[in-house]
């Protein structure tokens, strides 16, 4: 897998040297596609830890080199865009709607039970432009749906969220997905975790067709309530966040349509750009691991290095064991 996730990661070099000879804005080549690229130098996020700025044109480069990489965790799915355009340091928000100034390579999905007011078409990530054209939409965090368009309501993943309260610490959250890794591995399932850019874990199991949300939800509840119940004193179950006391909370509730957890390779509205980043089990026991320790410029090097964890996940779709 390094071999070609370093592959597919150096495929647009020479469109990213093109990019870094264009002006503010133009029609950029990339991916076989033309997308108008606009504001090129405007900075979308502060640095951090000394580095500078990182420029509309860094994250449009960042997203062309990593397409292809994140292209399977999104393709055949609905997408909700979280946009800030203005940068992270100003409110971002929810875009669903397909625009209809979109190029019309630009997939898109009808969602055939929209109800009046709702969205009722999706942009769907089926080639590696459209996660460029995205990026110049302003949409610096990518959320796919955990089904796919042909299914909507039969998710692929069961998804389990390890959401730190105030008072978590780090050392705190990691005892918890070790807890969650033990308790997945004694039921021999599949799964990798990954970093979130911000400060979470979250844990994805890919599942065989033909389960409901209600399946999959129910499901991680009884794995997570398990492990919940051996760190009592860490673990909220209290729905609002100010009734958790500054506690964590196992979420198992993102088991549902149209509820999304940020995608593998995309980046967070914070200083430096960081980015969710998929991880083996053993990282967990790394002590420089960090949530947020990989921004859209290093973590290509990580790719190079040691490939892509997730990618055993594309042709590991499991039944759920039966608990007890």
């Amino acid at each position: 897998m390094t071999e070609k996730a370093a592959a597919a990661v150096s495929a647009v070099d020479g469109a990213v040297a093109e990019l870094a000879r264009m002006g503010t804005g133009g029609t950029w080549d990339v991916h076989g596609r033309p997308v108008r690229v606009t504001n090129l130098d405007k900075e979308l996020f502060r640095g951090r830890g000394g580095s500078g700025p990182v420029t509309k044109r860094d994250l449009l480069a960042y997203a062309a080199r990593v397409a292809e990489v994140s292209l399977p965790y999104l393709e055949g799915r609905a997408v909700n865009l979280h946009r800030y355009p203005d940068g992270a340091e100003r409110p971002g928000f929810w875009h669903k709607q397909r625009p209809e100034h979109a190029p019309e390579w630009v997939a898109g999905w009808d969602n055939p039970e929209a109800d009046p007011g709702e969205t009722t078409t999706y942009v769907v990530v089926d080639e590696p432009a459209t996660l460029v054209w995205m990026a110049n939409f302003g949409a610096l965090e990518w959320h796919p749906w955990t089904s796919r368009t042909t299914a909507m309501h039969e998710p692929t993943y069961a998804l389990i969220d390890l959401d730190p309260g105030e008072r978590t610490t780090w050392d705190e959250l990691l005892a918890m997905a070790r807890l969650h890794r033990t308790a997945l591995e004694h039921l021999g399932v599949t799964a990798r975790p990954k970093v979130t850019g911000r400060r979470g874990i979250q844990i994805w199991v890919p599942v065989v067709a033909g389960y409901s949300f209600d399946d999959t939800r129910a499901w991680v509840e009884q794995v997570s309530r398990t492990v919940g119940r051996v760190v009592p004193d860490l673990v909220s179950w209290k729905w609002e966040v100010r009734s958790r006391g500054g506690l964590a909370r196992l979420d198992y509730t993102q088991n549902a349509v149209n509820k999304t957890l940020v995608a593998p390779y995309s980046p967070r509205p914070a200083p430096g750009a960081p980015v969710s980043v998929p991880l083996t089990w053993d990282e967990l026991d790394d002590p420089d691991l960090r949530p947020d320790r990989w921004t859209v410029d290093t973590v290509l090097d990580r790719l190079r290095a040691v490939g892509d964890p997730f990618h055993e996940l594309l042709d590991a779709a499991q039944e759920l064991p039966g608990l007890a």
